[in-house]
């Protein structure tokens, strides 16, 4: 089967993804998976979002090594080819990337949301995404220069955070004016 052709300028944006007080392992690995599947640049693990296992670990080697393992068990290797850092603080990291160019969207249902159908992504856009349940903070809305929301037509109110970044990425990548 002949792969999709991917237009260039698609290929030209800089995606970095952010994962904020992510709880489970389960999900960052499907992050990683799904982040490495869009060409995604950089994903950043912040605040108590689990991550995998580095050679100058700081963590307790059997916590260390659990969490790598159920992070493994998802990311099937991503997290061994995609470039991910962990960042204990997410509100620098913001000004990091803004004062070098980047967007900052937030994955999340607010008043002001963007509605992503309508949203086409800048050169350089930075994707926060929040806790599974609670989703992204007021205090981190307030840094980000917008939020994105998907349309639900459903019942229910949602997405896995994984799910709603994978829709996310793909429009991220892929739609273009």
């Amino acid at each position: 089967m002949l792969r999709p052709i991917v237009p260039y300028t698609a290929c030209m944006k800089t995606i970095v993804v952010i994962a904020h007080d992510l709880r489970s392992a389960h999900n960052v690995g499907s992050l990683l998976r799904t982040a490495d599947c869009f060409g995604v640049d950089t994903v950043y693990l912040t605040g108590y979002t689990p991550y995998p296992q580095t050679a100058s670990d700081t963590r307790l080697p059997h916590i260390a090594g659990k969490l790598h393992a159920q992070i493994h068990k998802t990311a099937l290797g991503a997290e061994a080819s995609l470039t991910w850092q962990h960042r204990p603080a997410l509100e620098p990291l913001l000004v990091e990337l803004q004062a070098d160019g980047f967007t900052v969207a937030a994955l999340e249902q607010t008043p002001e949301s963007v509605d992503i159908s309508s949203w086409v992504a800048p050169d350089k856009i930075a994707i926060v995404l929040g806790r599974e349940v609670e989703g992204v903070d007021a205090r981190i809305l307030a840094v980000c220069n917008y939020a994105l929301e998907i349309p639900q037509f459903g019942q229910k109110e949602s997405l896995n955070v994984v799910q709603a970044a994978a829709v996310a990425l793909y429009h991220a990548r892929c739609i273009t004016p």
